[in-house]
């Protein structure tokens, strides 16, 4: 059983979705700033930090796993349709942008630049393989943020659902981290610290709806 005894999905009402629609706009403009920031920033920097052992390089090319690396909106989009309380769908977004905060100051700390060769073929989705590579910019690598926010959204969702749900929703956490390094976006390393991103995130998700449920 869930922590909660609500159900897992409905309709939140149009007042929730006012509030969700206000907070993740000034939330989409939070990550423009970081992470479009710091990719352009560094852009004008000369140093790198080599990320990525020699073996990687054999990750086979995937393009096909943009589907699943694009996959990452729908969860945010599910979030007010979850979370219909106010407060915890606030948490969540001040979860999302301190992992946004944290991933922004390690961008900048640890420049990096992808190892892998320009790709040939695009597979059948061309065109989604090219939106995905627009969206993740150039330098910012460690940590994936990617995985950081699709792992931070599964991990407050399963939370609220059954057991078995509970495994599709990770085993879903996991495709994703598997599509970026599939898709030749991101190294191991991107990966790993992504997973202890979100868990820190998660951790200060944790601490306030636990302070508001005390108050």
């Amino acid at each position: 059983m869930s922590e909660s005894s609500e159900p897992f999905w409905g309709w939140p009402g149009w007042k929730h979705l006012r509030f969700a629609w206000l907070v993740s706009l000034a939330g989409l403009l939070w990550f423009l700033l970081i992470y479009g920031g710091a990719d352009v920033l560094t852009a004008h920097r000369d140093f790198r930090v080599r990320v990525y052992l020699d073996a990687e390089l054999n990750i086979p090319f995937v393009p096909e796993a943009a589907i699943i690396y694009m996959s990452i909106y729908p969860l945010f989009i599910a979030a007010p349709f979850i979370l219909r309380k106010r407060q915890e769908f606030l948490a969540l977004a001040m979860a999302l942008n301190l992992a946004i905060l944290i991933a922004g100051i390690c961008f900048l700390l640890f420049p990096a630049q992808l190892a892998f060769p320009p790709p040939k073929d695009f597979g059948k989705f061309p065109n989604l393989y090219h939106f995905a590579d627009r969206l993740s910019l150039t330098y910012n690598l460690v940590p994936s943020l990617h995985v950081a926010l699709s792992t931070i959204c599964i991990a407050v969702y399963s939370g609220r659902t059954t057991a078995v749900w509970k495994i599709l929703l990770w085993i879903w956490a996991v495709a994703i981290a598997m599509s970026t390094l599939l898709i030749h976006k991101h190294h191991v390393l991107d990966v790993i610290t992504g997973f202890m991103l979100a868990w820190l995130a998660f951790m200060f998700f944790s601490h306030c709806r636990n302070w508001e449920r005390r108050n």
